[in-house]
């Protein structure tokens, strides 16, 4: 390794030099020709390009929907969710947080519950007063995303408002996105003041609450059965041909 000993220094890649610091001292080394890889790093990097495709996806797909900033290290956060399970485990990203630093488990103590038949319902509670708010802005975020394709196939939103300090009589509502692919609910839960959103990160959250893939129809068999040989018909049949032919052969002679 060569040390870098010039006026002007550099970290990261430069031409076919690679400039780095150790022990607070700055080094040069030459870009590796060749980059061998294992079949353990080339599964690795699979499931990593393929984790990080899907997380992609699900981000912009509620990208454009949600009103919460969401923090710098949500994109990595997403990703490694995926990455043990390739991104084939897409369940796994059921209660994970757009923002860290809240979470909708901070508003309501019962928590959604989405039916088999599509209906979401948040039962009805107590909700906390919170100190610097006076209400929720309450968001339902179902998104539907067809990762064969590649493409968000239907989204759909509904706001209402929740006071606090008070009971909160429930709500439900039908989750109807049409299309072809995976259903991703998030629930949003913004901090009100005076009529306005807070901008206090630590009163905003979003949360996936629900991941559920299409139903699949199930499939029919239809049995085929071989026609069964009609020894008896065809016997009838042969004998009836004899006799046939010996009348006619006697009929001929006479």
């Amino acid at each position: 390794m060569a040390k870098q000993t010039s006026l002007i220094t550099f970290t990261g890649r430069l031409g076919n030099m690679i400039g780095y610091k150790r022990n607070g001292r700055l080094f040069l080394r030459n870009m590796p020709q060749q980059v061998r890889q294992t079949s353990g790093t080339r599964r690795a990097a699979l499931r990593f390009g393929k984790a990080s495709q899907r997380a992609a996806m699900v981000r912009r797909s509620v990208k454009g929907l949600l009103d919460v900033c969401c923090d710098s290290s949500h994109i990595n956060r997403l990703t490694s969710q995926l990455i043990p399970s390739g991104g084939s485990n897409i369940g796994s990203l059921t209660g994970f947080r757009f923002n860290k630093e809240a979470s909708i488990t901070r508003f309501f103590t019962e928590m959604p519950v989405l039916s088999k038949s599509g209906i979401l319902r948040i039962p009805s509670q107590a909700i906390p007063a919170i100190k610097g708010i006076d209400a929720l802005q309450v968001k339902v975020i179902a998104t539907r995303i067809n990762f064969s394709t590649r493409e968000m196939t239907g989204a759909m939103s509904h706001i209402f408002t929740v006071v606090t300090g008070a009971t909160f009589a429930g709500y439900s509502t039908e989750i109807d996105v049409p299309g072809t692919g995976i259903l991703f609910i998030t629930l949003q839960v913004c901090g009100i003041s005076e009529g306005l959103i807070t901008g206090n990160s630590q009163l905003m959250a979003a949360d996936i609450i629900a991941v559920r893939e299409q139903a699949t129809p199930a499939c029919v068999t239809v049995k085929t059965y071989a026609k069964e040989k009609d020894t008896v018909g065809d016997t009838f049949r042969q004998r009836t041909m004899a006799v046939s032919r010996r009348l006619t052969a006697y009929i001929q002679r006479e």
